[in-house]
């Protein structure tokens, strides 16, 4: 998910869950392939009207030690951070431009993991994002990042 629409087949459009553990929970299918093939991952707002994303670790997400693979962790956060400023992305054309992470602990299968954070400024053309991932009461990765609103997407016709 970069934050903006596209005009290439690959496009994500947001759907909120209707049945089982994740009913009335929203998600982005469809926009990015990584993503898709890393999740499923999803977000609802908070009673106090904030983000909170979450996945459940299942035996994809593990390591060869039977823990949550760092990757894993990372690509939910870049996921996280973008629900986390989606507001003030405004659906612009969006794209991380650093990304900073400290894997604190870990979640074993069957973990629910969530995220939650904060955009820390919203410049005109720079997001400044932090977070903080989560397992039952304890923490598993702390990060912060700058997002980098880009100019309009081009159309796969418009690619040189």
């Amino acid at each position: 998910m970069d934050g903006g629409a596209t005009e290439d087949p690959y496009y994500s459009k947001l759907v909120t869950v209707t049945d089982g553990e994740w009913a009335g929970w929203q998600a982005y299918p469809g926009g990015d392939p990584f993503e898709d093939l890393a999740g499923p991952f999803y977000y609802r707002i908070d009673d106090e009207g904030r983000p909170v994303c979450a996945f459940r670790a299942e035996r994809k997400h593990l390591n060869g030690g039977g823990f949550l693979h760092g990757g894993c962790v990372m690509t939910f956060a870049d996921y996280s951070l973008f629900v986390i400023a989606r507001d003030v992305i405004d659906g612009s054309r969006t794209v991380t431009a650093t990304f900073n992470g400290e894997l604190v602990g870990t979640a074993y299968e069957g973990a629910l993991v969530e995220c939650r954070g904060e955009v820390v400024k919203a410049g005109r053309s720079m997001v400044f994002v932090r977070g903080l991932i989560t397992s039952g009461d304890e923490p598993v990765m702390s990060f912060s990042s700058v997002l980098k609103k880009m100019g309009p997407r081009r159309g796969a016709s418009d690619a040189t």
